[in-house]
């Protein structure tokens, strides 16, 4: 008599695990959609707030169009790098940049701002080579992170290195900050995974792991998660 009831708690036990194991497999689906819809749609709202105000009211769409203030913007910027391709839009473009020069704070955060945008812009020299390891915060503790160039000038000159090495390493869960490294070349370690499976590696925390050289090979690319029981 005493077996019916131990069965019936495992079959609800079972039941239970098995509908924790299918939730947690949708969520890994979609929550990364749910939040990718969610940035672009805040994205469009906030430019949209910024730049609608700028419109003049004839130009102003009748009722609530979301994504209008996105097009102005976008047809905006195009013009305005048209015109600055031209001799006039040059000579203008180095009065303005004469005058800001002339203003202390101003100055400061124009060329800061300016010189973060053509770095990330600039897909030739400045972009990330190599994904790598490095020993930090100290010996025996790696860390992934990210080959910008070779390390020249003043920094190699006064650290008495051979070669060194310009690295950057992001943080978790934000890549996009980080500490910059230089590191001597022979402490660095490049590895085989590209820069955007590193960088899914940090956004992760390490629960998503790269294929190996081997399973890529063997046909087995597909990211591991990593079961932390």
């Amino acid at each position: 008599m005493s077996k019916k009831p131990i069965r019936t708690k495992r079959k609800q036990a079972g039941l239970i695990s098995r509908l924790r194991g299918n939730f947690l497999t949708g969520l890994v689906i979609v929550l990364p959609v749910a939040l990718t819809i969610w940035m672009i749609w805040a994205f469009i709202g906030f430019v949209d707030s910024s730049v609608l105000p700028l419109v003049p009211e004839g130009y102003k769409p009748s009722s609530g169009w979301r994504g209008y203030g996105v097009i102005v913007f976008l047809v905006f910027t195009t013009v305005v790098g048209s015109l600055t391709k031209g001799i006039f839009g040059k000579q203008l473009l180095k009065y303005i940049e004469s005058l800001v020069d002339r203003m202390p704070i101003v100055r400061t955060i124009y060329n800061g701002v300016k010189q973060i945008v053509e770095t990330v812009l600039n897909q030739s020299n400045t972009s990330f080579e190599k994904a790598c390891m490095v020993e930090y915060p100290r010996r025996g503790i790696w860390a992934i992170a990210f080959v910008s160039t070779a390390t020249k000038g003043e920094v190699l000159a006064k650290s008495g290195e051979e070669e060194m090495m310009s690295v950057f390493l992001p943080t978790t869960p934000n890549p996009t900050s980080g500490f910059l490294l230089f590191v001597p070349k022979q402490d660095v370690v490049i590895l085989d995974m590209d820069v955007e499976a590193a960088a899914k590696l940090v956004i992760s925390a390490g629960l998503v792991m790269p294929p190996t050289k081997e399973e890529i090979a063997a046909g087995k690319a597909k990211p591991r998660v990593i079961n932390q029981k």
